[in-house]
């Protein structure tokens, strides 16, 4: 299992995306940024509220297509990318566009 979090800010609705990788399962998780705990990129955002989520399997046909689609609704293509290519080098999902 492996979980990464960006603190993206101004260019993510939320602000936060987390994504959690197992072999079975990949979950992207948008959160809101809890502005109660700070406001730059290294303050604790452990409790900021989820408001989004997305889970799919690595093996599914269309498993990079969904969450580049989930991604770039949340934050810009280029956020997407580098986000798709952590899952990646974590999975066995492939970019099958």
């Amino acid at each position: 299992m492996a979980t990464k979090t960006w603190k993206i800010g101004e260019y993510c609705k939320g602000g936060i995306i987390q994504v959690i990788t197992t072999k079975k399962k990949i979950t992207v998780i948008g959160k809101d940024w809890d502005h109660s705990a700070g406001t730059n990129r290294g303050s604790n955002q452990s409790n900021a509220k989820e408001w989004t989520r997305k889970e799919i399997s690595p093996t599914h046909s269309n498993a990079y297509r969904v969450l580049f689609m989930f991604l770039t609704d949340l934050t810009t293509s280029y956020y997407a990318d580098q986000i798709l290519e952590w899952i990646q080098s974590k999975t066995e999902m492939r970019n099958m566009w």
